[in-house]
C-alpha cells in the first residue's frame, strides 16, 4: 500500500520542479539565519538568488561533520531555541554529539515519512508494532514510535534489552512487526531456540531493520529464523533520523528515497565531484522541508548507488542500493556510530596509558563486539593485579558511559601492540556480514 499517492507516485517532472522550489527557498532560509551557510555561500561566489536549476545544486559547498561540530550545539538552527520542540543527538568525532532540532511542524513531517515508510514495508493500521529501537538521544526509538501511531497501528515502546521478556510480550499481545537493529533479530531467533520456542507460536509477520550494516546472507538467516518478511531501512540523524529511505515489501530491492524532502546525490569520495545515476560513490543529502535544521549537501559518508529503474510497486522515487561501506573510519557496533578518535581521545585523558592502542572488533554469534587493546607504561604494568583490573574497569565504564557502546578492555605491556612505518592500523574489523 502506497500511503502518499500524490507524491511517492509522482512524475519525474514535476518532482523535480517541487524539489527546485523547495531548495531554492531553504537556500534562502539559511542563507538569511545561519552564518555558517552565509559564510559558505560567499566564499563560493554564491547567492541563493543564483540557484536556477537542480544542476545548481553542485555549486553549493558541502556541509560535514566537522561544520557540525564547530557549530556545537545549536548555531546551525534556522530558529531560536524556544521554538525547537525536540533535540535529538548522534555522536561526533571528539566525543561532542550531533545536535538536530525540530519544530513541531518538523515532527509532523518525520511522523509522515515514518509512516510512508512502515507502509512501504507493509505495516497498516491494525498491527501491532514491537519497538526495540533505542529512546532518547537515539532517533531510531521515538522515529518509529510516532510514524506507527500516525499510521493508526498500535506500538509497543519495549526498547532493548531483556530479550526473554520481549518475547514473552511478544507472544502476550500478539506482535506482528519488528523493529529493531538487524543482529539484535537474530539475538532473538537464537532465545527462541535456546528456550524451544516454536516461531509459529509468535504472530510476527515483517521486520524492519536498520541502524547497522548487514547483507543479503543475514536478511535470509532473519527470514528464515523468524518466519517473517525483513526489510531494510536507511535513515540518519542528521538529515532526519530513520524515514529517509526503505525498501518496498514488494520488490525488496533498493531503497526507495523519499526526494520530494532529500535530494541525494552521489560524488566521488576523493573528488567530490558528481557522479552519474548507476556508479558507486558517496551518498549526499539535502533536506528540503526542514524547518529548524536544514542541512545542504551533507556528506554521509556512507559508499551506496542510486538507480532510476521502474518498481513494482508503483513508487516513482530513485531507489539507493544498501550501504556497502564507508569513506571514512566510523564504526557502527550495535547501531552506535563510534569513530576510533573518540576512543582515543578517552584513552588519553587517563593516566599510565601508552598512545598505542588498537581495536579489534568481530561479530560473535548474531552480536558486534569491540576489543580495546591497550598498551599501559612500565610502572602500571609491574603493579598489582588488582590495580589493573581496576584500571580495566575504569576504561570500560567510560568507554559505556561516554561512548554508549560496551567493549572488552584488555591492558597489554608496552610495546606490544605492532608499529608501522606509515599510517597505524587502529582498527581490525573481523566481521564477516
Amino acid at each position: 500500500m502506497i500511503w502518499d499517492e500524490e507524491y511517492e507516485g509522482m512524475p519525474r517532472e514535476a518532482l523535480e520542479s517541487l524539489q527546485l522550489y523547495r531548495l531554492k527557498k531553504t537556500a534562502e532560509r539559511v542563507y538569511a539565519t545561519v552564518p555558517f551557510y552565509k559564510e559558505s555561500f560567499d566564499k563560493a561566489g554564491l547567492k541563493p538568488s543564483q540557484i536556477n536549476s537542480l544542476d545548481d545544486l553542485k555549486r553549493i559547498p558541502f556541509t560535514n561533520k566537522e561544520d557540525l561540530r564547530d557549530n556545537y550545539p545549536f548555531k546551525m538552527f534556522t530558529l531560536p531555541l524556544h521554538e525547537v520542540v525536540r533535540i535529538h543527538a548522534s555522536s561526533g568525532t571528539t566525543g561532542k554529539p550531533t545536535v538536530v532540532g525540530y519544530t513541531k511542524r518538523d515532527i509532523e513531517t518525520w511522523s509522515e515519512l515514518m509512516a510512508r515508510t512502515l507502509s512501504c514495508a507493509g505495516v497498516q493500521k491494525g498491527d501491532v508494532v514491537h519497538n526495540a529501537y533505542g529512546y532518547g538521544l537515539f532517533t531510531g526509538g521515538l522515529g518509529f514510535h510516532y510514524g506507527a501511531e500516525k499510521l493508526g497501528a498500535t506500538v509497543i515502546p519495549i526498547s532493548g534489552g531483556n530479550t526473554k521478556r520481549q518475547l514473552m510480550l511478544m507472544e502476550d499481545f500478539g506482535s506482528t512487526v519488528l523493529t529493531c537493529t538487524p543482529s539484535y533479530a537474530l539475538t532473538i531467533s537464537e532465545i527462541l531456540d535456546e528456550d524451544g520456542i516454536d516461531k509459529s507460536r509468535l504472530k510476527l509477520r515483517v521486520g524492519i531493520f536498520g541502524a547497522e550494516p548487514w547483507s543479503q546472507n543475514m536478511r535470509i538467516q532473519v527470514e528464515n529464523k523468524l518466519g517473517i518478511d525483513a526489510v531494510d531501512i536507511y535513515g540518519i540523524s542528521e538529515v532526519i533520523g530513520p524515514g529517509v529511505s526503505v525498501e518496498c515489501i514488494e520488490a525488496k530491492t533498493g531503497l526507495h528515497i523519499f526526494e520530494d524532502h532529500f535530494i541525494p546525490e552521489i560524488v566521488d569520495p576523493d573528488t567530490g565531484e558528481q557522479l552519474p545515476y548507476g556508479e558507486v560513490g558517496e551518498l549526499v543529502f539535502t533536506t528540503i522541508t526542514k524547518e529548524a535544521f536544514p542541512i545542504l549537501r551533507y556528506r554521509t559518508r556512507d559508499i551506496t548507488r542510486l538507480f532510476y529503474q521502474p518498481c513494482i510497486c508503483g513508487r516513482t522515487h530513485v531507489r539507493m542500493d544498501r550501504v556497502t561501506g564507508r569513506s571514512d573510519d566510523m564504526l557502527i557496533i550495535r547501531g552506535v556510530n563510534l569513530y576510533p578518535s573518540q576512543i582515543e581521545s578517552l584513552l588519553m585523558g587517563i593516566d599510565g596509558l601508552e598512545p598505542h592502542y588498537q581495536l579489534v572488533v568481530k561479530r560473535e554469534g548474531t552480536m558486534d563486539t569491540l576489543d580495546i587493546n591497550i598498551e599501559v607504561n612500565e610502572s602500571i604494568f609491574s603493579d598489582e593485579i588488582k590495580n589493573l583490573e581496576k584500571l580495566e574497569n575504569r576504561i570500560l565504564n567510560e568507554v559505556k558511559d561516554i561512548l554508549g557502546v560496551s567493549a572488552n578492555v584488555k591492558l597489554v605491556e608496552p610495546k606490544t601492540i605492532q608499529r608501522f612505518e606509515g599510517k597505524a592500523v587502529r582498527v581490525v574489523d573481523e566481521r564477516e556480514i
